[in-house]
């Protein structure tokens, strides 16, 4: 887990290390800039090898870990993981477009796995676009019910944005009694005593 810089009760970012990986045939006309592999030349293994090498020293050499995920793509253009740390790694630049379509490749090819879509909605809220950041906290919450960033983020930007609603009070409970850390419990139990327009933690 990589954690934005004056990550003050805000969403960390979501790492990706291992997992299966779903392809689906759709991306292959969306390759962006990589060029695809043909089925057999594919390296999994090298890959996800490659990421996890570059997810030990994302927080520490970011130049160094873009570098071995783009060459885990190279090997394996479908590898999802890579896909999500690359965004990550983009989001930290404050590069919006490249991480959002980082995100995008890694919550396609791992439709499964909240954390691509939670990642994606801290680029959106960031660029400004609240209600597509709404959207895919909430993604995230359909595909794993009860992820703690996710109900995390999609609270704290309902807040912001005077956005609240019948989840509200659900998920300020879900984080009071298990939030990330004591200043995520605290925030949420001081909203829980307000009026519908919370506060920003």
């Amino acid at each position: 887990m990589m954690h934005p810089p004056h990550a003050h009760a805000r969403i960390a970012l979501r790492l990706v290390v291992a997992g299966a990986c779903v392809w689906l045939s759709g991306c292959a006309a969306d390759r962006g800039p990589y060029s695809a592999l043909a089925e057999s030349a594919r390296d999994s293994g090298k890959a996800q090898e490659l990421t996890q090498r570059a997810a030990a020293i994302i927080e520490t050499h970011p130049g160094r870990a873009e570098k071995l995920l783009r060459e885990a793509l190279t090997s394996d253009l479908y590898h999802g993981p890579a896909h999500n740390n690359l965004g990550v790694i983009y989001l930290g630049q404050r590069k919006w477009y490249e991480a959002a379509s980082e995100f995008e490749w890694a919550r396609k090819l791992m439709p499964g796995h909240p954390d691509p879509r939670v990642n994606l909605a801290v680029v959106l809220e960031r660029a400004g676009r609240t209600d597509d950041a709404l959207s895919a906290y909430a993604s995230a919450l359909e595909v794993y019910p009860g992820h703690l960033a996710a109900t995390q983020g999609l609270a704290r930007l309902q807040a912001r944005s005077g956005r609240t609603d019948h989840r509200t009070p659900k998920l300020l409970e879900e984080i009071a009694m298990r939030g990330e850390d004591e200043q995520w419990r605290s925030w949420a139990r001081r909203q829980q005593l307000k009026s519908p327009r919370v506060s920003e933690p």
